[in-house]
Parts: structure tokens; sequence; C-alpha cells
């Protein structure tokens, strides 16, 4: 049994080890990139739990240190807000 299917990187999206890893074997070695093709860090929690985990694979597998790994970009907002607080305007 392959355990790196079982292990879940990113809960939000359900992107498990064995993807992110076939990934940075492939060539993509940013989180930017990876996120963009597996969605990794864009559920609910804006990558606050996969983001770490997922620079600490590209590290181990690129044999760089944690601290070379660019951190991902970042667009507002970067905390999630509900739709109904950037629906109120002062401008109506």
């Amino acid at each position: 049994m392959n355990k790196e299917k079982d292990v879940i990187i990113c809960r939000c999206e359900d992107v498990t080890l064995e993807e992110i890893r076939e990934l940075i074997k492939r060539g993509y070695t940013t989180v930017d990139e990876i996120k963009r093709i597996t969605r990794a860090g864009m559920g609910p929690c804006q990558g606050r739990t996969c983001r770490d985990l997922i620079i600490r694979e590209i590290a181990r597998l690129t044999g760089k240190r944690v601290e070379e790994i660019p951190m991902p970009t970042f667009r507002p907002p970067i905390k999630p807000i509900k739709l109904g607080v950037l629906a109120e305007s002062e401008d109506d």
C-alpha cells in the first residue's frame, strides 16, 4: 500500500503528499506553481495549514534549504472574510 496516497497535505483542497511529490519531480519547485496546479493553499485556511508542509517537501526533494524556497504570493484578503463584509460598502 502506498502511504503517500493516504497522507493529505492540504485538507481544504484534498491534495496528497503523492501529488505534491510528483509535481516536484516534474520540475514544479515553488509553492505558487504547485498552488496553481493543485489549488493547495487556496481553500478556507489560505495555506496556513499546508504552506509550510509544501515548502519543507520542496526543500527535501530539491536539496535546498527551507529559507531558499520563495514564499507564495499572497493576495487580499489575507484572512478569510465573509462576502457580506465586502458587500457592505460606505460608497452606497
